[in-house]
């Protein structure tokens, strides 16, 4: 879908997946379950166990539970039936904006509302903001949720173990639950920590949603794991038997394979990816300088604020479009430029006049979409 969405004369840096080579372990595990003629059903917990020795090994988890994990098609359905879980249709999600357009579109065609708590200045969480959302979502005395994007998408903000606690505390006096999206967790670059939010203090009752899509692009092999805190474990065992059918044998062994055998190849893509973001800094400095531009700590996505460039005219900044819609300033570099990104407004509050860029590519693809978009800029 990336390089097949748009002309072929545009450079494609919008969704989220990375142009790499397969891990080799996860090639050779999918040809000898191929030779094996191995296409059945999936058993076991193979894939909650290589999660668990990876969460022990990268994030000192010492104790994730095999026990209460379960097996989901994708990151977003899991979280579809972990709200289902916690919350009745009608009742309210609060969600961190500008934030993953998929959230709000799987929310409400899941019947709940969605509340915005808008990041700070500093593109990280605002806790007086987060917790007036927390009263207003629980304000009718009806259950309510937060969907937690840990790291954040798209800003690549890393949350600390300091803010994580502090967002149970609050979760915990309002009576809120928490489904932390982890989907990016091991794509944490140098200079910053992942802390799962499972492992904070007030965080027994929350869910967390993960798998190796993002980190070892596997997008096209459908598997996730959903993992219930310890007061979580009857909502999870409610969950229906069917969702455990969604996901593909090859996914799930993918996957496994991934947090098993797959952390040299990820150590080679973080020094990749650290590397094309110091680049990305450089290109912005030098082709777009009336661009702000914060480093992310992780993911492989830059969040650039392109306000002052003065391109995103009426775009509404309090409702997000869908994931297809392009304006305002990813409109005129899709146009001008033939560089494709993701439009800030689908992002929801906060996000008009800013674009998502994936830099996950090539250090060449990099330099000639940032030449383009700054001749782009200077020809208008």
């Amino acid at each position: 879908m990336k390089w097949r969405v748009y002309p072929k004369n545009v450079l494609p840096l919008w969704v989220a997946e990375m142009d790499v080579p397969l891990a080799p372990p996860i090639v050779e595990a999918l040809h000898t379950t191929i030779d094996l003629g191995d296409t059945g059903y999936p058993h076991g917990s193979a894939y909650a166990e290589a999660l668990a020795e990876f969460a022990r090994v990268r994030w000192g988890w010492e104790d994730l539970p095999i026990a209460r994990t379960a097996i989901v098609p994708d990151v977003m359905m899991g979280i579809v039936e972990v709200l289902r879980l916690t919350t009745d249709p009608g009742e309210t999600v609060v969600v961190c904006s500008p934030v993953y357009p998929p959230f709000y579109a799987f929310i409400t065609h899941a019947d709940r509302e969605v509340v915005e708590a808008r990041l700070g200045q500093d593109l990280r969480i605002d806790l007086g903001t987060l917790e007036d959302a927390f009263v207003r979502a629980r304000s009718r005395g009806r259950r309510a949720a937060f969907l937690l994007s840990n790291p954040h998408n798209p800003t690549g903000v890393v949350h600390t173990r300091e803010e994580l606690r502090a967002v149970a505390e609050l979760a915990r006096k309002h009576g809120v639950r928490v489904v932390s999206d982890e989907i990016h967790a091991p794509l944490v670059l140098p200079g910053a920590a992942f802390t799962p939010f499972l492992c904070v203090p007030g965080s027994e009752n929350a869910f967390a949603l993960i798998s190796a899509s993002k980190a070892w692009n596997l997008a096209g092999l459908k598997a996730a794991l959903a993992i219930a805190g310890s007061e979580a474990a009857d909502d999870l065992r409610r969950m229906p038997e069917e969702v455990s059918h969604g996901p593909s044998h090859l996914g799930v062994i993918a996957h496994a394979t991934a947090f098993r055998d797959g952390g040299d190849w990820l150590d080679e893509l973080l020094l990749g990816l650290d590397a094309n973001r110091r680049l990305l800094g450089q290109l912005v400095e030098e082709h777009l300088p009336a661009v702000r531009y914060r480093p992310p700590q992780g993911t492989y996505l830059a969040w650039l604020d392109c306000t002052e460039l003065g391109l995103h005219g009426d775009q509404r900044a309090d409702g997000p479009g869908v994931v297809s819609d392009v304006a305002g300033p990813a409109r005129m570099f899709l146009d001008k430029a033939g560089v494709a990104l993701s439009s800030g407004h689908v992002f929801g509050s906060g996000g008009a006049g800013c674009v998502r860029l994936n830099f996950a590519t090539s250090p060449a693809v990099l330099r000639e979409a940032l030449t383009r978009m700054g001749r782009a800029l200077r020809n208008l």
